[in-house]
């Protein structure tokens, strides 16, 4: 298959300046890119790491807080659980923002509003110890449960990013490179073929010349 070259091209010693110049900076850009994707990708297994370890934590969390609950529901009945589950306090809200990893913007909540350290508002002889205990693993969760969807979102950007970085490299490396040698070396051998002609024609000049003196 033969090597394609850039359109447009004469076979100038100006272009092949100019060539050499495009080829620099495609390789130089590649290279760059080349370490963003390798960067990115790292980061990338490594958050993951970090969801799928509280993903975990958050599970085992779920099943001890629903425990507690059942517990509380036995000694104390569903029907006074649910009512005082009414009496919750609202936690605040969340607002969004985006973080910066290497240069990729994360969506991250805000959790400055957000009441971490809800005191309980019913009487303590209302209740019984599972009903503390899982009031208290449920408000916990909900701070994992914010971080797993902080990370969850810098997952999936960070993919989207990955992703585009790959096809930056690919069109350099399969395309735009291979084309800019080609047609160096086109150009190459179009300045080297003139250069002979001119030789040989500058020689049977010459020659000509000497044999009318004769």
């Amino acid at each position: 298959m033969a090597e394609q070259i850039m359109e447009g091209v004469s076979p100038t010693r100006m272009e092949l300046l100019e060539i050499r110049k495009k080829l620099k900076l495609a390789e130089k850009g590649h290279k760059l890119l080349e370490e963003k994707r390798d960067a990115l990708v790292e980061r990338f297994f490594k958050i993951i790491d970090k969801r799928n370890q509280l993903s975990k934590e958050i599970d085992n969390d779920f099943k001890s807080a629903y425990l507690a609950l059942i517990g509380a529901q036995m000694i104390m009945g569903e029907k006074k659980v649910e009512d005082i589950s009414f009496q919750t306090q609202h936690i605040g809200q969340v607002s969004f923002e985006n973080d910066n990893i290497m240069g990729v913007k994360i969506p991250k909540m805000n959790t400055d509003e957000l009441n971490k350290d809800i005191k309980p508002t019913y009487g303590f002889l209302d209740t019984c110890s599972k009903f503390d205990d899982a009031q208290s693993q449920f408000n916990r969760i909900i701070s994992k449960l914010i971080d797993l969807t902080d990370l969850e979102g810098g997952i999936k950007s960070l993919a989207v990013e990955i992703e585009k970085t790959k096809r930056r490299v690919n069109v350099l490396e399969n395309n735009l490179i291979p084309k800019l040698h080609a047609t160096r070396k086109y150009i190459e051998m179009q300045l080297e073929e003139m250069e002979r002609e001119d030789f040989f024609r500058r020689k049977r000049i010459k020659a000509l010349m000497d044999a009318k003196k004769e």
